[in-house]
């Protein structure tokens, strides 16, 4: 029971329900990533490539066949197109997180260079006793 108290405990923190929200959003935004590159990028460039989509971009390395028992193998293939398509969601996921982690430091930054209010004047009674005690000091030196 102890374990369990122990781990509700620990999920129910900030961070661990900070990281899950953190997640959820990272999901949804691959989503639109990647939805973004197949339907809006993609096709422009297929379209300047020649009517080709990038899907059927692959190297051919074994033909489909088919057996002596009459089943159909399939062809084995390098899809370099694809690669292509993940590399370009990779990219943008990556500049967006990028450009949002510079938001980020320019506003710490922001705050670090906001001058701190100056420390409150001690009282007469502190300033009187730290003169006696210096010259004490002065005179015990001597």
């Amino acid at each position: 029971m102890r374990v369990l108290k122990e781990f509700k405990e620990f999920a129910v923190k900030g961070n661990v329900v900070d990281l899950a929200v953190g997640v959820i959003i990272g999901v949804a935004f691959g989503k639109i990533v990647t939805s973004f590159v197949n339907d809006i990028i993609m096709p422009p460039m297929g379209l300047l490539l020649g009517n080709k989509d990038f899907d059927r971009f692959r190297i051919i390395l074994k033909e489909e066949s088919i057996s002596e028992t009459g089943e159909t193998i399939a062809a084995v293939t390098m899809n370099y197109g694809i690669f292509i398509q993940n590399v370009i969601d990779f990219l943008i996921v990556a500049f967006v997180i990028f450009m949002a982690i510079r938001v980020m430091n320019n506003l710490n930054r922001k705050e670090e260079a906001k001058p701190s209010p100056p420390p409150p004047t001690p009282p007469k009674e502190e300033l009187l006793l730290t003169e006696i005690r210096d010259l004490i000091k002065m005179n015990n030196g001597l």
